[in-house]
């Protein structure tokens, strides 16, 4: 049986913390980040909680970035793994968003302190996938935004229909695969996270800093 790549490990990771995420906290993206733009609009119309939480999940998405690019030019100079340093950083901190879940939730109300803390811990960490993604990973499909992915796979079906020769078609299957690959395993976190919090409630987050963990000591990870 052949092994998950890392990029099909990242996504089931996001569509899974997307989606447990959002239920167990009040509404909140903390993969799909600007995605709570909208719930915030929809907090302040219907009076739902988690209002503070989505306003402060763009802006620290935005310096976790920042720092992991610093971070690497900090680990490049030293001579250490980055993806892999990356990766390993993500997983410490899914690790503390899963047992602030298990100590402080269920969450009654998404505006306490505990809440807010655990949910932009698991923002902080996928801000860190995205980083990692966009430098060491450019190749691989993206693993925390479908949008762009399915496009892709529109297009490129469109062109088989239509008819593509040679190398120019070896190079779409290529490309459909990864893709096709990437939205299944992001879909099928996104129901695994349903599932396990409807079982387990916050208790699910614990199944996140596994996955990374494979993915930090995926051989993928060690490209750089």
């Amino acid at each position: 049986m052949q092994r998950p790549s890392l990029a099909t490990l990242l996504s089931f990771n996001a569509g899974y913390v997307d989606t447990a995420g959002f239920l167990a906290l009040h509404g909140l993206f903390t993969a799909h980040v600007t995605g709570n733009f909208v719930t915030l609009g929809a907090a302040l119309v219907l009076g739902t909680g988690g209002v503070i939480a989505k306003l402060l999940a763009l802006p620290v998405f935005c310096a976790v970035v920042m720092a992991a690019r610093l971070l690497h030019y900090v680990l490049v100079d030293r001579d250490v793994r980055v993806l892999r340093a990356i990766l390993l950083v993500q997983t410490l901190l899914l690790l503390l968003g899963a047992a602030l879940a298990w100590r402080y939730g269920p969450f009654a109300d998404g505006d306490s302190r505990t809440a807010i803390a655990t949910g932009l811990v698991l923002v902080a960490a996928m801000a860190m996938q995205n980083a990692a993604q966009r430098v060491h990973l450019a190749k691989m499909p993206p693993t925390t935004l479908m949008t762009g992915t399915t496009t892709q796979i529109m297009l490129d079906l469109a062109d088989k229909l239509h008819g593509v020769d040679g190398e120019q078609k070896a190079t779409v299957d290529q490309r459909l695969s990864r893709m096709v690959t990437s939205v299944g395993a992001f879909a099928l976190g996104c129901a695994a996270g349903a599932i396990c919090y409807h079982l387990f409630d916050v208790k699910c987050f614990l199944l996140l800093p596994v996955v990374a963990l494979l993915g930090f000591w995926h051989r993928d990870a060690a490209i750089d």
